[in-house]
C-alpha cells in the first residue's frame, strides 16, 4: 500500500529535493520516520540556522532547497529568515507541520493557528492542501513556484496526512518539467520544434494568452506547418485562432473525459496561452490517455503551476510560436474544415431559438468585430456558430460569475471607437450589471446589447433537471429589460419574431462601426 508520503517522497526525487535542511519536532515525525537513505536530512540547533543553510544551498546550486519546520513555533522562528530569503532571492520549498486534520476543529496542542499567515508577505506563495491527496500536487507547484518567484514558498502540511493510503496512480497535477526564458530562446525553441516535429499526430489547444495580432499570425502558422488541429481552449476568455481556418476544430469540451476522448488520437498536444487543463464538474480520470504528450506554453506562472503537463515552457507566447514555426518545413497536406454547425430551428412559427439568433449575426458581423458572450443557458451554441476570426473578436468572463459583458463593452468601445461591438446577454445575466447600460447613454459608446429574453434561469433549470429535480426558483417573464434600459437613456427595439430580427440587424450593422449610441434588442427566445 503506497501512503502519501510514498508519493511525496517520489515527487521531492524528481525535482531534485533530496537534501532537507530542518528543525523538526512531533508533527514532522511521521515524514522523518524511517527516512529513506537516498534523502539526506541536515539538522539545524534553530529554525533561522536551517533556514539560512538552505538559503546558501539554494544559490549556491541555483535550483529550490528543501526546509522542514514545526508548526508555529518553528515557523514563527523562522519568520525573520524567510525575509532574508525572500530579499536574498533564494528559491526554497519550506513544509510546515500541523496537527492532525482530523481533529483540527478541537484546537489540539500544537495546532498552528491560521499558520498560512504567520510569516506574513514574506513567502512569495503559500500553499494548504485541502486533502491528503493534494499534498504532493502542493509540493510540486511550490517546486515550481519557488522556480518562477525566486523566493521560499511554504506548504503546511497537517501530520496526519503522510500516512494516509494514496489512491492508485496519484501523481502530482503539475509539470514534470519547467523551462524559463524571457524570450524566443534558441535551445528552448529548438526542443520545442523538435518535439513536435517527432510527433506522428500533434494537435494544439489555443487560449487567451494569444489573443493578439502576432499570437494570431504565429499560431496559424504554426497550425498549417504541423497540419494539424486546433482547438479554443475550453473558459478561455478570448479567442486566440481564426475560427473560420481550415484547422480549428471547435472548443475543448470543459470535463476530463471528453478531452480525453478529443485528445486521445494526438500523441502531441502543445497547449498555447491557457492551462492545461480548465474544467467545470469534476469526473475521474486524467486529462489525457497515457500515450499523449502534454507540452504547454505560456506567459503566466499561474497557467504553469495549475497545469498537468510532461514539460512548461514559461516564456513569450508569439515570438516563441512564431520561432518554432520557423524551424518546420511546410505541410504536404491541408485539413479538411469541420462542418458547419447545425442550426437547431424553432419549435413556433417564425419564433427563435438562440441559434437562429447567432447564425443571423454570423452572416452579417464583419470580421474586425468584438462580440461578448454572457449567456449561460446557450454559451455552447454562441461558441460554435459564431466565429472569432480576428484578435479581440470573442469576448468571456471565466470566473463563472455574471454582470461582465454590458460594462465590459463599454471599456472596449471606448478603447477601439470605429470597431463594431456586440454583447449577447441573458436576460437573467442582464440585470447583475444594468446599470452600466447608463454609462453607455451617457458618455455616447455605440454599443449593441442583444438581451436574449427566455424569462427566467434557463441554466439554473438545465443543471437541476440534469441532477434529477427541479430549483426553488421562479421565472422571471414579467421583467422588461427594454423598458429598464428606456429608463437609462437606451434606445431599445424589441423583437418578437425572426423576419423582425433579420429586418432590424440588415438596418442596424452595415452602420454599427460608426455608432455612437448604444442600441438594446430585446429578443424572445424559446428556452
Amino acid at each position: 500500500m503506497a501512503t502519501i508520503r510514498d508519493v511525496a517522497f517520489d515527487v521531492l526525487r524528481h525535482h531534485g529535493l533530496t537534501r532537507m535542511f530542518a528543525n523538526p519536532g512531533s508533527t514532522e515525525v511521521a515524514l522523518l520516520s524511517d527516512l529513506p537513505d537516498d534523502l539526506g536530512f541536515v539538522l539545524g540547533l534553530h529554525e533561522a540556522s536551517v533556514v539560512g543553510m538552505a538559503s546558501g544551498y539554494a544559490l549556491a546550486s541555483d535550483q529550490p532547497a528543501l526546509v522542514l519546520l514545526h508548526t508555529t513555533a518553528g515557523l514563527g522562528n523562522a519568520v525573520g529568515a524567510i525575509a532574508t530569503a525572500r530579499v536574498s532571492r533564494a528559491p526554497m520549498v519550506i513544509l510546515v507541520g500541523q496537527q492532525d486534520r482530523r481533529h483540527l476543529q478541537s484546537a489540539p496542542f500544537l495546532a498552528g493557528e491560521q499558520l498560512e499567515l504567520l510569516a506574513g508577505s514574506m513567502p512569495v506563495a503559500v500553499r494548504t492542501p485541502a486533502s491528503p491527496v493534494e499534498v504532493p500536487t502542493a509540493i510540486a507547484q511550490a517546486y515550481h513556484e519557488a522556480t518562477i518567484h525566486r523566493g521560499p514558498v511554504l506548504v503546511v502540511i497537517p501530520m496526519g496526512d503522510w500516512d494516509e493510503e494514496a489512491p492508485e496512480n496519484l501523481a502530482a497535477a503539475a509539470p514534470a518539467r519547467l523551462r524559463i526564458s524571457a524570450g524566443a530562446d534558441p535551445e528552448l525553441v529548438a526542443e520545442l520544434a523538435d518535439t513536435l516535429a517527432a510527433a506522428k499526430s500533434p494537435a494544439i489547444v489555443a487560449g487567451a494568452g494569444a489573443d493578439t495580432h502576432a499570437g494570431f499570425a504565429a499560431l496559424t502558422t504554426l497550425a498549417e506547418r504541423l497540419n494539424a488541429p486546433v482547438w479554443q481552449a475550453a473558459f478561455s476568455s478570448e479567442s486566440a485562432f481564426p475560427h473560420d481556418h481550415p484547422a480549428f476544430r471547435g472548443h475543448l469540451p470543459a470535463v476530463r473525459a471528453g478531452i480525453r476522448t478529443t485528445l486521445a488520437p494526438h500523441d502531441v498536444v502543445l497547449v498555447v496561452g491557457a492551462p492545461a487543463f480548465k474544467v467545470n464538474l469534476h469526473d475521474a480520470g486524467p486529462f489525457v490517455e497515457a500515450g499523449t504528450r502534454l507540452v504547454l506554453l505560456t506567459e503566466l506562472p499561474d497557467e504553469i503551476t495549475h497545469s498537468t503537463a510532461d514539460v512548461a515552457y514559461l516564456a513569450p507566447v508569439a515570438p516563441t510560436c512564431a520561432a518554432v514555426a520557423d524551424r518546420l518545413p511546410a505541410s504536404a497536406t491541408t485539413l479538411e474544415p469541420r462542418p458547419a454547425p447545425e442550426v437547431r430551428p424553432a419549435k413556433g412559427p417564425d419564433a427563435m431559438t438562440p441559434d437562429m439568433v447567432y447564425q443571423a449575426f454570423a452572416e452579417r458581423l464583419p470580421a474586425e468585430s468584438t462580440f461578448f458572450e454572457e449567456t449561460p443557458s446557450s454559451r455552447g451554441r454562441l461558441i460554435d456558430i459564431l466565429p472569432a476570426r480576428t484578435p479581440l473578436s470573442y469576448c468571456t468572463v471565466t470566473m463563472g460569475g455574471l454582470g461582465h459583458a454590458i460594462p465590459a463593452s463599454v471599456g472596449v468601445k471606448l478603447a477601439q471607437t470605429n470597431r463594431p461591438v456586440v454583447a449577447f446577454v441573458g436576460d437573467g445575466a442582464s440585470l447583475y450589471s444594468i446599470q452600466g447600460l447608463w454609462s453607455a447613454a451617457h458618455y455616447g459608446v455605440g454599443v449593441l446589447y442583444v438581451i436574449l429574453r427566455n424569462g427566467g434561469y434557463a441554466v439554473m433549470d438545465l443543471l437541476a433537471r440534469n441532477h434529477g429535480g427541479k430549483g426553488p426558483w421562479p421565472g422571471f417573464a414579467e421583467i422588461s429589460v427594454s423598458t429598464i434600459a428606456g429608463g437609462f437613456g437606451v434606445e431599445t427595439r424589441r423583437i418578437d419574431t425572426h423576419t423582425d430580427l433579420l429586418a432590424a440587424l440588415d438596418d442596424i450593422v452595415p452602420s454599427l462601426a460608426g455608432r455612437t449610441t448604444p442600441l438594446l434588442l430585446d429578443v424572445a427566445v424559446e428556452s
